[in-house]
């Protein structure tokens, strides 16, 4: 699934207002005539810096598996070198 990430403009800016950003999470199909489309699913609304913050928690998670990952493989190739 792709994401389409876009500043979310505001009809009436606050001062104190966050930026907001709108985030179009997004599909591949075809059509009835076999073409590929992009097919919106779902759209979230959020302030700026809570996606900010999320998308950091979760590249933290994603480098946490890389490096579990990481020490399979190496568990794998030693098994696979060993004599």
């Amino acid at each position: 699934m792709a994401k389409v990430i876009a500043e979310k403009v505001q009809e009436q800016v606050q001062v104190d207002s966050p930026k907001m950003v709108e985030i179009k999470h997004t599909r591949s199909m075809k059509d009835p005539s076999g073409n590929d489309v992009e097919v919106v699913d779902y759209t979230d609304v959020k302030p700026v810096d809570e996606a900010i913050s999320q998308c950091e928690a979760h590249k933290a998670n994603l480098q946490a598996q890389l490096t579990e990952v990481d020490a399979e493989l190496a568990d794998y190739i030693a098994i696979r070198d060993a004599e």
